[in-house]
């Protein structure tokens, strides 16, 4: 087994070049093993306790690295529950709805089609990363031997969309008034679930790559600029209200006002955390350290206590339980909710947007203008091999900013300031910089791009 496959949040590769449904088997049975050992006493004795969810996305290999995954679980011994085709966060409320000791989603989220991997959740929907478990299950993986021994599990198909639609549409307000919205599904996860949860509902959805053909339109990345650009132009055409673009596993979301300008996704936490505080007054919000200064003082400005975060999901979630947060965002399109078990949801996220759009008097462009009040850069990818080194020089540099090492290094001053932060994964430096104007944003990414080479 390719150890390459295993990595900080997930377990990922390219299919039949780095893995194949042998080393699904083996980490079908790693998983079981490592999950049902962290059960407590008390939680053995459960209902479902020892069994795992099992569910998968639309890729033409999805089904055969799912069966074999479910047939490793058999082998160790533990009891599945396949719910089949769905979207990920759908595994987060299958765990805590069914009571099961973890779930895995297999899915390889945004990364083009010829990709594949495996999405890991432990009790309650904790994730599971290098940190967290992954490293454990990575050495059973590694160690295992295939055999056909007897397979003592036993496999339970459950189809939850109504439960699920129940949930989330449990977060809808009353009289929602009748919007336009063009979806983006990436012919990912999305193409399903926005049907079978919304399709009830008053409102026109403009379909865009709805269809699950094996092949994606555009990478399914709504991150990347030019993956947005069909659903700019059907929201300009069909006059839509705003538009979304989900990604593959429909976990995360961009959205564009009804002028097709990008509300990115630090300005959408600072909506969404106005909207939270409203109803949780002086509640914890949780943001990630890469996003605008206009999220914090929109946190503080309707009486909420910030907390600011380092980037990745399995801290933005431990930040959540740990200051029990009702609402977290992520400058990636990851939003989490205190009552969806801390965890992210593509399609709740969803719902807040049209409560809040629907509750609006002004368009949704009129809306986020008293937000855009900074001028950012985004975040940037450099190449460079000592990481550390240069990370290093920066702070020397800018020393005479205020300075901290949460994630990598951030560095403030009164018109501006930057983050600079390690990838777990690749030799790349990711470059964040934020300004009180355009001139000064230039003149200080200017300076910062001299000093980490050409962006990649």
């Amino acid at each position: 087994m390719n150890p390459a496959i295993f990595k900080a949040y997930d377990i990922r590769g390219i299919y039949n070049e780095q893995f194949n449904e042998e080393d699904a088997w083996k980490i079908g049975y790693a998983s079981a093993q490592f999950l049902r050992s962290m059960l407590s006493g008390f939680e053995r004795g459960q209902t479902n306790s020892q069994a795992v969810c099992v569910g998968r996305d639309m890729r033409t290999h999805s089904n055969s690295l799912a069966a074999a995954l479910i047939e490793g679980m058999k082998a160790c011994g533990a009891n599945v529950i396949d719910i089949g085709m769905i979207d990920t966060p759908q595994i987060y409320f299958a765990v805590n709805h069914l009571g099961t000791c973890g779930g895995i989603q297999v899915t390889a989220s945004h990364n083009p089609a010829k990709y594949n991997g495996f999405k890991i959740s432990g009790l309650q929907a904790k994730p599971v990363g290098i940190d967290t478990g992954l490293k454990d299950i990575e050495h059973i993986a590694m160690a295992l031997i295939h055999t056909k021994g007897n397979a003592t599990g036993k496999v339970e198909q459950v189809d939850l969309t109504s439960e699920y639609k129940n949930h989330v549409l449990k977060f809808l307000r009353p009289n929602l008034k009748p919007l336009k919205i063009a979806i983006d599904a990436s012919n990912g996860m999305a193409g399903k679930m926005v049907p079978a949860l919304f399709g009830d509902l008053p409102i026109e959805i403009i379909q865009l790559n709805f269809e699950h053909a094996g092949v994606f339109k555009h990478e399914p990345n709504p991150m990347v600029e030019e993956n947005l650009a069909e659903l700019k132009a059907a929201v300009k055409d069909n006059k839509c209200d705003f538009g979304i673009c989900f990604d593959g596993d429909a976990d995360r979301l961009m959205m564009v006002d009804e002028k097709g300008v990008n509300i990115s996704c630090d300005l959408l936490t600072a909506l969404i955390a106005s909207y939270f505080l409203q109803s949780n007054p002086s509640s914890a919000i949780v943001y990630d350290l890469r996003s605008s200064w206009v999220v914090v003082e929109e946190i503080l400005k309707h009486g909420g206590t910030p907390r600011r975060e380092r980037v990745g999901h399995a801290f933005m979630k431990k930040a959540l339980r740990d200051s029990h947060a009702v609402f977290g965002g992520e400058l990636s399109g990851h939003f989490y909710y205190r009552d969806n078990y801390y965890a992210d949801s593509g399609m709740i996220t969803f719902v807040h947007v049209l409560n809040i759009v629907s509750g609006a008097e002004v368009s949704v462009s009129e809306l986020v203008k008293p937000l855009r009040r900074y001028f950012s850069s985004g975040e940037i990818n450099f190449k460079v091999e000592d990481k550390q080194a240069k990370m290093d020089e920066l702070q020397k540099r800018y020393s005479d900013g205020q300075i901290d090492n949460l994630d990598g290094v951030t560095i403030q001053y009164k018109n501006w300031w930057f983050n600079c932060r390690p990838s777990n994964t690749e030799p790349f430096l990711r470059l964040t910089v934020e300004a009180k104007s355009k001139e000064v944003l230039e003149e200080k990414l200017s300076k910062l791009e001299s000093q980490l080479g050409k962006p990649v």
